[in-house]
């Protein structure tokens, strides 16, 4: 700590950090563009000068860069000195010099840091009266509009996409005044974080396009807290919508999950929700094959009650991607013996391992924010870039602390971003990473291993007796995995912080023990480390703590004809198994009702469908892969924005089921009593109810606001059907009201923040107004509750190691690969990430190619028990012997393990000599 004087004033300050970090962290006010609370300093811009005395004595002083000077006890400055404010306004003007003054179409408006640090200035009048410089924009994909002309040269762009995520395809072309921002040539941003040009651009130089589309100023949109549903890792959200429709998803700061960044599946996969092929009315059809008729709610649950009381037995089949409060009512509804997670039986399998694991291999859980200060990490089994990008990018960033480590042997701070980058070049804590084929990270790796699951599974228990010779030891392994194993358990072994990341990825119970025994030996080894699993889905981990049967066994049970009615919760069972086996099971079913937001197969052939809320729409806690449940708001009223849609969240359905099987009036129920028998009724979801604030919160006895407060009105809320309109809707599940008339500052701590405005502060720069300082927690703390601690004792390793993967003469082991875009079920149906999902390849090894004389863009048929079907080939050199690799998402048929046969399918042109390709 230390101690600075500004303008006359004492504060006590983190002397690590720089004067503008110092001040910003203390509430002043200090212009500033280049400078990023993620990535430092480069003093690049010259706005954040402020003025500087030596000491008491000093009435002169002299003008420095704020950004550029630490905070050092003693050290005296004034923001407010008439020469800094000057040279400060001077600076904006010369920066707007060119700028198109376009505000009142420009996208950014009123969102616009730009704008907000030219007011703060007092910048109000252009006395340049010549011709302005002008470029040509590029096109940059569907998730990014380019208008460059708004550009101010502060290089943010460039710092986050290649310094800070990785990314190579984009780059600042020109020189002096004259500075381009943008690819070598028009084409898809390469990276899978490039939203965030978005929101780390100070002006609107990228813009959102999927926003573009339907476009709303900011102060329009209605907002509520939420959680990403696109993967396991929990990002926070702000979904902002308009007129029944969300019209932009924005980064909410967790400062223990996602900090500034979502990844672009995070950010632009939410156009399921407005899709109009949704249902939104409940249907039914009296026999199968019949179309469907559309009913009120009163008739859809006496049609139900009706349907469900004539059956001998209900089973309930919940799902990964409802919320905890969803999937509970249905239990309750069938009894706890009929229920079904939704999930397979290897997934389950694997799931129930990794929480296991998090309570007994002696490490804890960390968060993404302690991800980044952990010094060696080993991946087994997961490409992180593609099935957690956030926890990826956060494997990055702790990769990179090296070169801060170094930095600060010399003396150079943390925050000197361009000094630290030149000291540290191309030196990181060493990376490992046990994966089939390339991934997203092996820029930062130390050592690669390509390996099949089995020989992953071999390398981890390898690497265990390293650590520890208890540990089962591996018969039979080859000299280089021995080797490779050696060295990984020498780099745990002198990190000061090892973390071990694994997951099911591949659906390998066997990767996921050895992964554990890893933790087991460090932990025995008093090593302060860590042991993260990822989770494929927004809910896995809280769907496997609720408990219940695989999905095979309620499908079993339809077989046997030991049930004859089943409810399905958002899940689609064609998406999990193969089709001849989920059609032939819901064939003996009387009665299959269905609740969910998306036309799938499943609800296509329900007896009664009905209208799920999506997370816009509807309240329910998620538990993420670190085990953290977190709670989603209901952004709007989907009845009132569309009074003839009859969409509720789907434990209402539940509740309202539960009473008319019953013959029992439907009684009102609110979310919190919903969530507290939840939590009372499930030991490990006790804590669950710490997730979010009580639905009689109030701040002075004010309800929070969804809306800003420069909101156009309550008679705007509905303008495209009618200006005159009813009461706005009444919120019992939450203190927020659908309405701009509540408290939305900045001054009263909370965790629960739908947006980030504070006075003078429009931009996402707002965020610095609600934490304890800058790049710190919230205030209020950051959300969500931790369910997964560490339980003391030692617990026994796992014993049973698998034999090495054996390439057979004639069949193939299948390998599904995660992706990012196009390989989760909903975010899948959104336009813009279609748009960026490659086409689906074939991947082979060299010698695999050679031995079945295909050469890169010949085609090959796939052929497995129940499925075949067509891919181009696609060769990669590091690629093992054996195996073939395809994408998620195309056929559920195909799953990890299966041996399949391959043969060629020449009726299709080759592209061209094979070449080393990424996936």
């Amino acid at each position: 700590m230390g101690t600075i004087h500004v303008d006359g004033q004492t504060y006590e300050v983190n002397g690590a950090d720089n004067l503008l970090q110092a001040c910003l962290s203390l509430g002043l006010n200090v212009p500033y563009f280049c400078w990023h609370p993620a990535m430092g300093s480069v003093g690049a811009c010259r706005q954040c000068a402020v003025r500087q005395y030596k000491d008491e004595d000093d009435d002169r002083g002299m003008l420095v860069m704020s950004c550029m000077t630490p905070a050092k006890d003693g050290t005296r400055i004034a923001i407010e000195d008439d020469e800094a404010r000057k040279f400060r306004a001077s600076v904006i003007e010369w920066l707007m010099m060119h700028h198109p003054h376009d505000c009142p179409v420009c996208e950014e408006g009123g969102h616009c840091h730009l704008q907000d640090m030219t007011v703060m200035t007092g910048h109000d009048s252009r006395r340049y009266r010549f011709r302005k410089r002008t470029h040509r924009n590029q096109y940059l994909g569907p998730f990014i509009a380019h208008e460059m002309n708004r550009c101010i040269t502060c290089y943010r762009c460039t710092r986050f996409y290649n310094d800070y995520a990785g990314g190579k395809d984009l780059g600042a072309f020109g020189a002096n005044d004259n500075i381009y921002f943008g690819r070598h040539r028009e084409g898809v941003l390469e990276s899978e974080f490039a939203g965030n040009l978005t929101e780390v651009c100070p002006t609107g130089v990228f813009t959102d396009q999927t926003h573009s589309d339907h476009y709303t100023r900011k102060w329009d949109l209605q907002f509520a807290p939420g959680i990403c549903h696109q993967c396991g890792v929990g990002c926070n959200t702000s979904p902002g919508e308009r007129y029944g429709e969300i019209r932009r998803i924005e980064n909410r700061y967790n400062g223990e999950v996602n900090g500034y960044f979502l990844c672009d599946r995070g950010r632009f996969g939410y156009g399921y929700t407005n899709r109009e092929d949704r249902p939104r009315q409940p249907l039914w059809r009296c026999r199968p094959g019949e179309e469907a008729i559309p009913l009120g709610v009163d008739a859809a649950l006496d049609h139900g009650g009706d349907a469900l009381r004539s059956a001998r037995r209900i089973i309930g089949i919940g799902s990964p991607r409802a919320s905890l409060e969803s999937n509970h009512q249905l239990r309750q509804l069938v009894g706890e013996d009929n229920f079904s997670t939704g999930l397979t039986a290897v997934s389950q399998d694997c799931l129930h391992r990794m929480t296991r694991l998090n309570r007994t291999c002696g490490l804890p859980t960390p968060t993404l924010r302690d991800v980044e200060s952990h010094d060696a990490i080993l991946v087994l089994g997961e490409d992180l870039i593609q099935s957690a990008a956030r926890l990826g990018l956060a494997v990055r960033q702790a990769a990179l602390t090296r070169q801060r480590e170094l930095a600060a042997g010399i003396g150079v701070p943390g925050w000197n971003a361009e000094a630290v980058k030149t000291m540290g070049q191309d030196r990181y804590h060493p990376v490992f990473i046990a994966w089939p084929g390339s991934t997203g990270l092996d820029e930062v790796t130390a050592a690669r291993q390509f390996l099949a699951s089995a020989d992953i599974a071999r390398l981890g228990h390898a690497i265990a007796h390293r650590i520890d010779p208890a540990a089962p030891g591996v018969e039979g392994l080859d000299n280089d995995i021995a080797e490779q194993a050696h060295a990984i358990a020498g780099a745990l072994l002198a990190a000061s912080r090892p973390l071990v990341i694994s997951g099911s990825s591949l659906d390998s119970p066997d990767i996921i023990e050895a992964a554990g025994n890893i933790a087991r030996a460090l932990a025995r080894r008093a090593r302060d480390g860590g042991l993260l699993l990822v989770r494929p889905e927004a809910n896995s981990t809280g769907i496997e703590m609720l408990g219940g049967q695989p999905l095979e066994w309620a499908l079993e049970e339809l077989e046997g004809q030991h049930a004859d009615a089943v409810i399905v919760l958002e899940n689609d069972l064609y998406q999990r198994l193969d089709r001849k086996r989920v059609d032939h099971a819901l064939d003996q079913a009387e009665t299959l009702l269905v609740v969910d937001h998306q036309h799938t197969p499943t609800l296509d052939r329900a007896t009664l469908a009905l209208p799920a809320a999506s997370f816009a729409e509807g309240d329910g806690t998620l538990v993420s892969l670190e085990g953290r449940a977190q709670r989603f708001f209901q952004v709007y009223d989907p009845r009132y924005m569309r009074p003839e849609t009859r969409i509720h969240e789907s434990w209402h359905w539940f509740h309202a089921l539960t009473a008319s099987l019953h013959r029992e009036p439907v009684a009102s129920i609110a979310f919190d009593e919903i969530s507290q028998d939840c939590a009372s009724k499930n030991a490990a979801l006790t804590a669950m109810t710490g997730a979010s604030l009580p639905a009689d919160f109030r701040v002075d006895g004010l309800r929070l606001a969804r809306e800003p407060h420069r909101y156009s009105g309550r008679t705007s809320m509905r303008a495209n059907q009618a200006v005159a309109e009813p009461r706005v809707p009444q919120d019992p599940d939450s203190p927020f009201a659908f309405s701009m008339e509540g408290y939305s500052g900045y001054d009263r701590p909370r965790q629960q923040v739908p947006f980030a405005w504070a006075p003078g502060w429009n931009s996402p720069q707002a965020w610095n107004r609600f934490t304890d300082e800058v790049g710190g927690h919230l205030r209020g703390g950051d959300p969500g509750a931790r369910l997964l601690h560490p339980e003391p004792g030692h617990h026994d390793y796992h014993r049973e190691v698998p034999p090495r993967f054996e390439p057979a003469a004639d069949r193939w082991q299948l390998v599904v690969l995660p992706r990012l875009f196009g390989g989760e079920e909903t975010s899948s149906r959104a336009t813009p990430i279609r748009e960026r999902t490659t086409p689906a390849q074939l991947t082979l090894s060299p010698g695999d190619a050679d031995r079945l004389g295909v050469t890169r863009g010949e085609y090959m048929r796939v052929a497995a028990e129940n499925t075949q079907l067509t891919l181009p080939v696609v060769i990669q050199q590091s690629w093992p012997t054996g195996l073939v690799g395809i994408p998620a998402g195309i056929d559920p048929a195909l799953t990890n393990g299966l041996e399949i046969i391959l043969s060629a399918a020449r009726n299709q042109p080759p592209l061209s000599d094979r070449e080393e390709v990424r996936p």
